[in-house]
């Protein structure tokens, strides 16, 4: 009986301290998958706007059905199930990483068995499945598991279109045609995709399109010869290394050779678009079809990027002209807004020629523009058009650039913007149904996790709550925390920058505590979003917890909707008034706020936030007294082409400019503690680059850490308990080095 009642003290005593400890942030916690969010979809609006389907768990079997549910009646009912999408000979149900429906509905295919292409799993299987026959087939005939890439139905559901080893295939539906449409592909010649600097840098994967009369194939082809290889090396997978050669165009250098053109879907000869000028100095960074099948729109850019042609292309003909030229003193974004509408008489454009992203309508005969929207704010995208009803709905956050709302404008350009997502600030995201009725919805803000809805529109009035993620959110709510803290400070030329702070629970302003400040800094992201900030803002918390106040600013430079200056002020010169804005912005809060401790402020950050966090320590060595730098770009001539010459021109053009705004430069300067991590089989920002600022350091006998991940990519996230090991790394170097004060 002494031994029972020893036991139930024992487990009483340890539920009363789990309880106690749902408060407590630890890293084992942060990884064990106890912060793991649930996801929606994905979610597929049917052709007709009646219905959208997304996935659910299956109730009897191991995988997922294809539900499709009415949001007028709220009806729900099992499309396919995941019974049916196991293949003959098989027992468990495909597993299924995408899916589309043909235009007719009778279709649908499933992409399953993924491999990574770079950064995505863009490579897979594709399994059709006829709704009528209830038959499952793989498409592909005899390819190899995982090397068909962007299968996608004809527009009037016959045939099905992809990418396998550099070569474009047509298949029948029926099964009784199959056609290779090109056969040059090869180790330099790429068809229907792309390489990896315009994978990475324009976003472009899927590089083929249907035309709307299910006719023909407009394609992009890329010759890589010149282009030169980087080698990764991998030591540890077997008794001798294995080295993999990627393509990669370091500034300055050659780039791939790249042309659109047409094939018709029986087969034959492509005929290729000609432009003037050489095609390895500019890019064909958009292309679609151009709201016919006679004609091809294409977005051809210059290699400084600061020119852009937007070209009509006959297909008939092979002729070219272009509709508008955009330029820019400084760079110019690809348009991914794109839309055409009264019978591609009019197209959208967004454009920053006075200033601000707004909204215009461009006549495709002669090239005039109209302006929609007024105001001094950005648009950040456009959602949807509604041509019946003449409205344009959009993103954009004119009051704060942290967020994100809905908003629909006339058309006409008359009359005020209307605001749709006025329940909540936070960031809304929209998929908006083809006849504008109805929107999927996600929300989320800084410390609160995504919670999706269908709305009804323009009301915005919620229909049905989809996800609510209450579980993470009740584990969230428990964590022992402050309200973080948005706020602008002004720095010594009297710019304002956004920031956000977390403060530990027990925060007294009387005492002085150590500061964390995360960063990015370079033009491609921001960190101060009211969102959900995952992994990163968990443990921030973490930290917090332990007594550190974590600071995050937004300098000059990064694509904040604040208008062009903002964002492109930068130019030639980044790396350089980034860091000096990140600097003026701590000295600024150091002056403003007492409890911050001078002598403790530490700065980390990933990629170019590794990039600024070297920037910041180095040039600012008496400011910053700890650096911890993931994955960091040391020397801007390591990087590629597309990115590193939008924002910097030429290395030959600006010496000054790549020098100066290099970590690497500064590396006598170091005078505190750094720890550099970063994986070796990176092939974004080269492991090269934490090499050559090591040989600096040992030049000028300056003492750091430094850890390698062998094999692993930009995330450093592959092999078992990677990221843990990380994070306790970052964890016990900020601990040590910079302790919290008693």
């Amino acid at each position: 009986s002494t031994i029972v009642l020893i036991i139930i003290v024992f487990l009483v005593s340890t539920g009363i301290n789990a309880k106690k400890d749902e408060g407590k942030l630890t890293l084992d916690r942060l990884f064990s998958g106890e912060f793991e969010s649930e996801n929606f979809g994905p979610a597929r609006w049917l052709k007709n706007g009646k219905k959208y389907t997304t996935l659910e768990k299956s109730l009897n079997n191991k995988g997922n059905d294809i539900i499709a549910y009415d949001p007028a009646k709220g009806k729900r009912n099992i499309i396919v199930s995941a019974k049916e999408l196991i293949p003959d000979g098989k027992k468990i149900s495909l597993k299924i990483a995408n899916y589309s429906w043909s235009n007719d509905g009778k279709w649908l295919v499933v992409f399953t068995n993924t491999k990574r292409v770079w950064r995505q799993f863009n490579r897979g299987d594709y399994w059709l499945f006829n709704l009528k026959t209830r038959k499952l087939k793989k498409i592909g005939r005899d390819a190899k598991p995982s090397t068909l890439l962007f299968a996608k139905f004809s527009p009037d559901s016959k045939k099905i279109a992809y990418v396998r080893e550099r070569n474009l295939y047509i298949e029948s539906l029926d099964g009784k045609e199959f056609i290779q449409l090109t056969k040059d592909g090869s180790s330099n010649i790429i068809n229907g995709t792309f390489d990896w600097v315009y994978e990475e840098e324009l976003h472009m994967r899927d590089g083929f399109r249907w035309s709307p009369d299910s006719t023909k194939l407009a394609y992009w082809q890329l010759n890589t010869e010149g282009v030169r290889d980087f080698y990764l090396i991998n030591y540890t997978d077997d008794l001798y290394s294995k080295v993999t050669p990627i393509q990669y165009p370091k500034a300055g250098t050659t780039n791939s050779d790249c042309k659109v053109g047409i094939v018709s879907v029986l087969g034959g000869k492509t005929k290729w678009f000609k432009f003037p000028g050489d095609s390895r100095q500019h890019y064909i960074a958009r292309m679609k079809w151009a709201a016919g099948s006679d004609e091809v729109i294409i977005q051809r850019l210059n290699r400084l990027q600061n020119t852009n042609w937007v070209i009509l292309g006959n297909v008939n003909t092979g002729k070219t002209r272009t509709v508008i030229i955009e330029k820019d003193k400084a760079w110019l974004d690809v348009v991914d807004d794109l839309i055409w509408y009264e019978n591609g008489k009019f197209f959208t454009w967004i454009s920053e020629r006075d200033g601000w992203r707004r909204l215009y309508i461009v006549n495709r005969v002669n090239g005039k523009m109209r302006r929609v929207t007024n105001g001094n704010f950005d648009i950040i995208s456009i959602v949807s058009i509604d041509v019946k009803k003449g409205w344009v709905y959009y993103i954009a956050s004119p009051d704060d650039p942290g967020q994100r709302y809905l908003y629909r404008m006339r058309l006409s350009g008359k009359g005020k913007p209307q605001l749709l997502s006025k329940n909540k600030k936070g960031t809304h995201s929209y998929i908006i149904s083809p006849d504008n009725h109805w929107a999927i919805h996600t929300w989320s803000a800084f410390g609160k996790p995504p919670i999706t809805d269908l709305v009804k529109l323009p009301s915005h009035k919620t229909k049905k709550i989809l996800l609510t993620n209450s579980k993470l959110n009740k584990k969230v709510s428990k964590i022992k925390k402050t309200s973080p803290e948005f706020f602008r400070i002004k720095i010594k030329d009297g710019t304002f920058l956004d920031g956000w702070s977390i403060k530990p629970p027990d925060f007294n302003e009387k005492k002085q505590y150590p500061v964390l400040f995360y960063v990015y800094g370079e033009p491609w992201n921001q960190t101060v979003l009211d969102r959900w900030g995952r992994r990163n803002y968990l443990w921030h918390l973490m930290l917090a917890q332990e007594g550190y106040v974590v600071i995050s600013l937004d300098n000059r430079g990064t694509p904040a909707p604040r208008g062009r200056e903002w964002r492109k002020c930068i130019y030639r010169q980044v790396g350089i008034l980034a860091s000096n804005d990140q600097a003026e912005g701590a000295k600024a809060l150091i002056k403003k706020y007492k409890w911050i401790d001078p002598k403790k402020i530490a700065i980390w950050g990933w990629s170019g936030g590794g990039s600024m966090t070297l920037n910041a320590l180095l040039r600012y060595p008496d400011l910053y007294k700890t650096g911890m730098a993931v994955a960091p770009v040391t020397d801007m001539r390591y990087y590629d082409t597309i990115y590193q010459e939008r924002y910097m021109g030429l290395p030959s053009d600006n010496k000054k400019g790549y020098k100066e705004g290099s970590p690497i430069t500064f590396a006598k300067n170091l005078k505190g503690n750094l720890l550099i991590i970063h994986g070796t089989g990176d092939d974004n920002v080269h492991y090269q680059c934490t090499e050559a600022i090591i040989n600096k350091f040992i030049e000028y006998n300056k003492k750091f850490t430094m850890m390698a991940y062998p094999n692993r990519t930009h995330g450093i996230s592959e092999g078992k308990n990677t990221s843990r090991h990380l994070f306790e790394l970052l964890t016990d170097y900020l601990k040590d080095k910079m302790p919290v004060n008693k």
